[in-house]
């Protein structure tokens, strides 16, 4: 009895770990989401990239099957990542959007609730919808939580997205104060800003970023010493 005992608190403590590293690091999902969002099939939208991550964040977190969170940030943002460049290359079956899904939840929820006369759980909304408890969860969370500003992707505070790599383009945009840096980059075309976005920030390579904007490996570097070029003109002309 003793040992059953243990083994339920070790099951309630990793359930409960899965649950805290999905809420930790729904950020990196949001931001992620909307870095992706209008670089692939017009089809895909940030709702579909929202759900994509948050399956993928979802399987993480359980496989990473410990309460402490060793290893777990870069294995997360792996994960996450993949799961979108994948959706977006056109390597993964196309998600339904998140309002049709939401459409199906509802109805598939009035009809539990006219059956059993009252409101129905979760697993037995699962059941109804024919999918896991888990992956049931996870499009809930992702369907409540998908419609967030793009000031909100960019907050300073998220410790999910640390940029650490040494570079020496990065170390001379980094030494600019931030609200300046950041006037300088909104200046760039739109897919200039992405390339940054993708390299100093989700810390893509050239072969990742290539296959999210479809272009050539060589393009990219063209794309992204352009970029740099732009920006610190950019830097100087605000701070003469």
């Amino acid at each position: 009895m003793k040992h059953d005992h243990s083994n339920f608190a070790v099951r309630q403590a990793y359930g409960s770990s899965v649950q805290q590293k999905v809420t930790q690091f729904l950020p990196l999902v949001r931001k992620l989401a909307w870095y992706y969002e209008g670089h692939g099939s017009a089809t895909i939208d940030v709702d579909d990239l929202m759900q994509a991550g948050m399956m993928a964040l979802t399987e993480a977190a359980q496989r990473h099957d410990r309460p402490s969170d060793d290893g777990f940030a870069a294995y997360a943002k792996m994960r996450v990542r993949g799961a979108m460049v994948d959706l977006l290359r056109g390597q993964s079956h196309k998600p339904r959007s998140a309002a049709s899904w939401s459409r199906k939840r509802d109805c598939a929820e009035q009809g539990l609730r006219t059956e059993l006369g009252r409101a129905p759980t979760a697993a037995e909304m699962a059941g109804a919808m024919d999918m896991p408890l888990d992956r049931y969860e996870a499009m809930r969370f992702a369907a409540s939580t998908s419609s967030t500003s793009i000031e909100e992707c960019y907050s300073d505070s998220d410790s999910a997205f640390g940029d650490e790599r040494p570079d020496p383009e990065a170390s001379l945009l980094a030494s600019e104060d931030s609200s300046v840096l950041a006037g300088a980059i909104a200046a760039l075309p739109e897919r200039l800003q992405l390339v940054l976005k993708l390299y100093f920030i989700e810390e893509l390579n050239l072969n990742e970023i290539a296959a999210v904007l479809g272009v050539s490996v060589p393009r990219v570097h063209q794309l992204k010493a352009d970029a740099l070029k732009k920006a610190r003109v950019a830097l100087v002309s605000q701070t003469d």
